[in-house]
């Protein structure tokens, strides 16, 4: 069968979910363009900072693209291409991008505060204290597996190095110009992509060769100054610039695809049972972008609902950024399904996903005449480049948390301030932890990462469920989901923790990742008791008042 097939139903299931069931969400999630978002009623110039449509869509679509929708597909397919393709199409319609947009639109509704901000207000302080603890443990995940694999990335292709870090000079001056001396933005972009591809050509002449610990700590410093650094300094620039990146690299496969029109040769069902484990559930927590991902709950209401500038931009930034997620994330599992079953494991085993990702997408790209070495090399750049946005977004985002969790009242009501809430502080605390973590081998971090951030998705759903039937919201199309998505995590994060744990030759990182499993069960089992207590009481509130 041509994949040409595949990718055909996938984009068409996307644009009719967007204009039909996108809209159903719209109605009931009630946005109205006359409400003030945060972005214009706490303005401060540093975190709310009121973005055009098109410029969030770019960051926010950087920021939960990152590697995970093409190392997850990839590494999926060896249950086969039909399972793997059914739940990125699904998955993506119904679960992850209504899980997108009601984060968003739940944030914006809760002055842009985060999830637990918003766990706070309906079920209670326990239940925020609680989330915390379960999305910064999660969060040190995320940081630790895209710090180990941007650092592997660029080690094995030092001139996406060169090009990554020459990216992130081209975004200072970019903002500066643009958004401090309002150059005009057409033209700035077209300079800002001109310069991005001058510095790919660049990296590629002068790459830049170190170790894997020094690329660490690199890393590390670089995202202590991102994450503390204004939006506009660095964020929302280089998300912006960087999204033409992608989407030219997803515009050039999908284009040299149709040229290339490969056969589907790997097995279409590769059995219930392989070397990654059993399908359920460890297919859902393998593909742990581009079906659905907890992270871009947090992404969506810890950066992007404080940018939004106006309610109904949710729906192209939150469910349009998922469908897109879903393509990317469909052309990364054909890169792997053109290939013959014995040619799959190969590459696998020598390359990883990002390079079968990268060589499959070379091949395209060489249809319409560019060489393939220059197309493998291009790709390899473009996805180290979302990984470093996705490390230091995630960085931000635990110091978000890490600073809500020590937050208190004082007694003008007014947020009292402590060592807990030093910006500085929450960020080394963060990047410290994941640092340690990331010295790890990634395949190792991976499962219990996808399994956490699977389970934070099911977590933000039961949050925007319990507030939806606060306020007497129809909230089925969230709770249904929450149900399956709970069913599928807990069962993997109890599979990987008795893992970890009772391994023969189990080292020190097998039982710390064995212990965050058991935390995240248990912190997550808790929330759902507290989630419970909550909607019993909403719905007897709200059948005393209808009686």
């Amino acid at each position: 069968m041509s994949a040409l097939v595949l990718l055909g139903i996938a984009i068409i299931a996307f644009v009719i979910a967007y204009k039909v069931y996108g809209g159903f969400l719209v109605k009931h999630l009630d946005l109205d363009d006359s409400r003030k978002t945060p972005a214009h009623t706490m303005k401060d110039g540093v975190d709310y900072v009121p973005a055009k449509a098109p410029v969030l869509l770019g960051h926010h679509f950087a920021s939960i693209a990152g590697a995970a929708p093409i190392i997850g597909p990839v590494t999926a397919a060896v249950f086969g291409w039909i399972p793997a393709f059914l739940w990125i199409v699904l998955g993506s319609i119904f679960i992850g991008a209504v899980h997108d947009f009601s984060s968003i639109v739940a944030s914006i509704r809760h002055k842009g505060k985060s999830i637990g901000i918003i766990i706070d207000h309906t079920m209670g302080k326990s239940g925020k204290t609680l989330f915390n603890i379960f999305a910064w443990l999660t969060l040190v995940l995320i940081i630790a597996v895209f710090a180990n694999i941007v650092a592997n990335t660029f080690v094995a292709v030092p001139e996406a190095g060169t090009a990554s870090m020459l990216f992130i000079v081209i975004a200072i001056v970019y903002g500066f110009t643009v958004y401090r001396n309002n150059f005009p933005v057409i033209i700035g972009t077209i300079v800002g992509v001109a310069l991005l591809l001058l510095s790919i050509w660049f990296g590629i002449k002068f790459p830049l060769v170190l170790s894997f610990n020094q690329w660490i700590t690199i890393l590390m410093i670089y995202v202590i100054v991102a994450s503390i650094a204004p939006v506009w300094i660095l964020l929302q620039p280089r998300d912006y610039l960087n999204s033409f990146l992608l989407y030219g690299m997803m515009a050039g496969a999908i284009i040299g695809l149709f040229f290339y029109n490969p056969t589907i040769q790997l097995t279409g069902f590769g059995g219930f049972k392989t070397n990654l484990g059993y399908m359920f559930p460890v297919l859902f927590v393998t593909i742990a972008c581009g079906a659905i991902s907890g992270f871009h709950s947090l992404v969506a209401s810890g950066t992007t609902a404080k940018q939004i500038d106006k309610e109904t931009d949710a729906r192209i930034i939150g469910y349009g950024g998922m469908l897109i997620e879903g393509t990317l994330a469909t052309v990364a599992l054909i890169t792997a399904a053109m290939l013959t079953k014995g040619d799959y494991a190969a590459a696998i085993g020598n390359g990883g996903p990002v390079a079968l990702f990268s060589t499959g997408v070379g091949s395209f790209l060489e249809k319409i005449s560019i060489p393939h070495s220059v197309g493998t090399t291009f790709t390899s750049l473009v996805v180290s480049a979302f990984a470093l946005t996705t490390l230091d977004t995630a960085t931000r985002l635990g110091r978000y948390i890490f600073q809500e969790f020590f937050e208190r009242d004082s007694a003008n009501g007014s947020v009292a301030k402590n060592l807990g809430t030093n910006p500085y502080v929450a960020t080394i605390v963060t990047v410290v932890a994941s640092g340690l973590l990331a010295l790890s081998n990634w395949q190792a971090i991976w499962p219990i990462f996808g399994s956490a951030n699977q389970l934070l998705a099911a977590v933000a759903l039961l949050t925007v469920s319990v507030w939806l039937a606060k306020i007497g919201k129809n909230n089925k199309f969230t709770l249904y989901p929450m149900i399956f998505m709970f069913s599928v995590t807990l069962t993997a994060l109890a599979q990987l923790s008795y893992k970890n744990l009772t391994l023969a030759d189990a080292k020190l990182s097998n039982y710390v990742l064995g212990g965050f499993g058991v935390a995240l069960f248990i912190l997550a089992i808790v929330l759902i008791i507290f989630a419970i207590k909550t909607l019993k009481k909403a719905h007897e509130e709200h059948k005393e008042f209808s009686v």
